[in-house]
């Protein structure tokens, strides 16, 4: 396709200044590996693994394959009140995967719909165990759950919830856990924990049986890369325990091996009573996302129902959709049979002293970093999120694709990648900060 302002109008992009895009586009036109190319025929170097989608690398041949036979074989089927072999079969190896005891998997097909999915399930499990009343929902400043109505609600990013209204009431937001004090801290932070007692608050603020559930990233991804801090999360457990509230961890980012672990969950030692996942289920290749469920939790709706009624009332037109399934199997089978998720362990160490070195740069403020995740947050330009802005576009021209939040890059390689691929995003890195 010829580029011309005629033929880019039409698009309407998502989370962009569209006029800056369509005044100088920068695209991409193939991928392979560890590797995209633009436009122009010049590779960049992904450090974010897509949009923390891809860790297993581009265009995986397996998961072309199998998607290309499923789609040949069966295209679509209904998913109300009918199934195909794909759909079990993936609910299977995501249930081996999850931690102990959460082995009910719903499909969708993001992240955003996951967690509206989730928000759904803990009203319909409160009120089949007759605490109905349990209405009101906890969330984080500085939190990032999708865009859906539900999500955009439980959102504590402003510029995610400013055009938009209150959304839904009954939202409470807990303090974040990006503090001045953890500033500079490789790993969890030694202050903080005890923000984790606002969830108390708002137990007597609203009464002890009021609350559905708390979502919790156990990193706070997109808003720039928050690791929590020591004895945060375990405290969040103790206090929803205590209540009778649901924890959901919203592991979108986190889940399938970022943290190390197969969910930041086992990597952190705390289990939620819900996990939501998406992006790297299916190495990015189709949209998917799904929600795991504590065994009690399903039996509980299911059970509560009459026989031969629907037992809950949600779900999606391409919920567990057959290609979705192929990618999805395709990729849990390459993660396993590369141990990939052992790779991006022992690759770590290595990442994270590349990146706290960037520490002397002049224009970095502060590092954050956990597994193959890093934020990288510079001092602002003229206005919050300019320089970031402007570092995001320098950064693809030097040949390197880095996912911005206002002025934090956030790195998340691709577990394939080596020492050689770490060294190339921090010298570019370097190179790039070095103008500031």
């Amino acid at each position: 396709m010829e580029l011309t302002t005629a033929t880019l109008e039409q698009h309407w992009l998502p989370f962009s200044s569209n006029r800056d895009f369509k005044r100088e586009p920068r695209l991409f036109v193939r991928a392979s590996g560890m590797y995209y190319w633009s436009q122009h025929g010049d590779q960049i170097l992904d450090g974010s693994s897509g949009l923390f989608t891809t860790p297993a690398g581009h265009c995986r041949p397996e998961i072309a394959k199998a998607v290309g036979e499923q789609l040949q074989t069966l295209d679509f089927t209904p998913s109300f009140m009918r199934g195909h072999p794909g759909g079990f079969q993936l609910a299977n190896a995501v249930a081996g995967l999850t931690p102990e005891g959460l082995n009910h998997v719903f499909f969708c097909n993001s992240g955003s719909e996951a967690i509206d999915t989730a928000m759904k399930i803990a009203f319909a499990y409160h009120l089949a165990r007759k605490e109905a009343q349990r209405t009101y929902l906890v969330s984080r400043e500085r939190a990032y759950h999708g865009v859906n109505m539900g999500g955009t609600a439980l959102s504590g990013m402003v510029k995610n919830r400013e055009a938009f209204g209150a959304i839904m009431p009954g939202v409470l937001h807990l303090r974040h856990t990006l503090l001045p004090e953890n500033r500079m801290t490789r790993g969890m932070g030694a202050s903080g924990a005890e923000l984790a007692d606002d969830l108390l608050r708002f137990v007597q603020l609203v009464g002890e049986k009021r609350i559905a559930a708390v979502f919790v990233e156990p990193i706070a991804g997109s808003t720039g890369v928050i690791v929590p801090p020591k004895g945060y999360l375990e405290r969040i457990r103790e206090i929803c325990d205590r209540y009778g509230i649901l924890l959901v961890f919203d592991e979108v980012i986190c889940g399938f091996g970022r943290t190390g672990e197969a969910f930041a969950a086992s990597s952190f030692g705390v289990t939620p009573d819900i996990i939501t996942m998406a992006k790297a289920l299916t190495n990015g290749a189709q949209p998917m996302g799904a929600v795991a469920v504590r065994d009690d939790i399903y039996r509980t709706i299911i059970e509560e129902a009459p026989n031969g009624v629907t037992e809950f009332f949600h779900g999606y037109t391409y919920s567990a959709h057959p290609a979705a399934c192929a990618a999805g199997l395709a990729t849990l089978k390459i993660y396993e049979t590369e141990q990939l998720f052992a790779k991006g362990r022992a690759l770590t160490p290595y990442f994270q002293d590349a990146m706290f070195a960037l520490q002397d740069m002049g224009v970095v403020h502060d590092v954050r970093g956990f597994g193959l995740l890093a934020g990288i947050e510079v001092k602002p330009g003229k206005a919050p999120g300019v320089r970031g802005a402007d570092l995001q576009a320098k950064l693809f021209d030097r040949g390197l694709h880095v996912k911005f939040t206002g002025d934090v890059a956030i790195i998340a390689p691709a577990f394939i990648a080596g020492k050689v691929e770490i060294d190339q995003i921090t010298a570019i890195l370097r190179d790039a900060f070095a103008e500031f």
